[in-house]
């Protein structure tokens, strides 16, 4: 073997060996259990060092049990989680910490934690949003248990932005359905998104891709259903005009509506039939 890898060779034996004696693999192998929590309690609150914090503390909260210690390691250790990022973890352990604590000075902070911990666990709008609504309902349960806490500013903050990642899900999928040419689904969802959220940002454009949708919806319907679906395209038309009377949309709007009512005029309901039915989806 060269000599350079020799050299290499001897120097990784030698890392590894005084790796495996340095004093935080000492600590993971020893067996006493106050030498090990003070160790950890030191990583965690003068090193900033989380894993190995958490790694030695993991196996000794099943053993301070009873003890005046088992607090402090449960709370830290949960702590040291959300420090790492794995913040299902920690949002598990946070809450479990105030379930046993439920009397500790420390369970305010748990408590908010472990809504941060599902907030931050809070996927893109594209995905499934389960862990978005289970965080938002962490943050109101919070804020209703601790209504004057120092924390409110920070976990309204946090459920702003939940809700506005929500209000964004259900605009993008309602607008998939516009581009997918499902009209159906596209007004019900519309209509659905203006209901939940009427002071939107988006509202205006979705009140004008409502008009093209049910528009289009009755263009392609069966002749039966054709005057009920115009009739509802320019209910909605005139219900935009009312909310959105400066809108950029108007001009495009308008032609949807004209020829909503071209179509109308150019087969009149048959007589005995109400002059306006609402559309049948």
């Amino acid at each position: 073997m060269p000599a350079f890898r020799l050299r290499i060779v001897a120097l990784l034996v030698c890392t590894l060996s005084l790796g495996a004696c340095s004093p935080y693999q000492k600590l993971l192998k020893s067996t006493d259990v106050t030498k090990k929590y003070n160790a950890a309690i030191d990583y965690y609150e003068n090193k900033h060092d989380y894993y190995r914090a958490g790694t030695l503390l993991e196996p000794l909260i099943p053993l301070l049990k009873g003890r005046p210690e088992a607090e402090k390691a449960e709370f830290y250790f949960a702590h040291t989680n959300f420090r790492q990022r794995n913040y299902t973890l920690a949002a598990y352990y946070f809450d479990q910490f105030a379930t046993t604590y439920g009397a500790s000075p420390l369970v305010e902070e748990a408590e908010f934690m472990h809504a941060k911990s599902l907030f931050k666990d809070s996927p893109e709008y594209e995905l499934d949003q389960t862990n978005t609504v289970q965080a938002i309902a962490a943050i109101q349960d919070f804020l209703n248990r601790h209504p004057e806490s120092k924390f409110r500013s920070e976990a309204e903050s946090m459920s702003n932005e939940l809700q506005k990642k929500m209000e964004v899900k259900a605009f993008e999928g309602a607008k998939l359905y516009y581009s997918l040419r499902y009209y159906q689904s596209a007004v019900v969802a519309l209509q659905t998104f203006q209901q939940q959220y009427p002071a939107s940002v988006y509202s205006e454009e979705a009140a004008y891709l409502r008009i093209v949708s049910q528009y289009e919806l009755a263009r392609e319907s069966v002749e039966e259903k054709q005057r009920d679906r115009y009739l509802e395209a320019v209910a909605i038309y005139q219900n935009f005009v009312d909310t959105f009377p400066q809108s950029k949309s108007l001009k495009q709007a308008e032609t949807y509506y004209d020829a909503a009512q071209k179509f109308l005029k150019d087969h009149p309901a048959p007589t005995g039939a109400p002059n306006a039915a609402a559309a049948t989806n």
